[in-house]
């Protein structure tokens, strides 16, 4: 679970104006952060096979959300990529 103000910074660097939370760049940084978070806990609890779970739909949401900005926007799906270092 991610803090206030470590959700706070995360958002900061891609909204795409003041309070934005709900845009698929802001819920791609999220989900990214979140998905590190689960990852560090996962290599120490390799049998937490929920956790597992919840990781990999995750990692499905996540995809999604950027395949929808692929669609609409390729620039922005670009630089989004660049700045979360989500190179393929």
């Amino acid at each position: 679970m991610l803090s206030k103000q470590i959700k706070k910074n995360t958002l900061v660097k891609t909204q795409r104006h003041e309070g934005d939370t709900g845009s698929p760049e802001a819920q791609v940084a999220l989900l990214s952060r979140k998905i590190e978070e689960l990852a560090k806990h996962l290599r120490t609890h390799k049998k937490d096979f929920h956790s597992r779970r919840g990781l990999l739909q995750m990692v499905a949401d996540r995809r999604k959300h950027l395949k929808y900005i692929q669609r609409k926007d390729f620039a922005a799906y670009e630089a989004l990529i660049e700045k979360m270092g989500l190179k393929r």
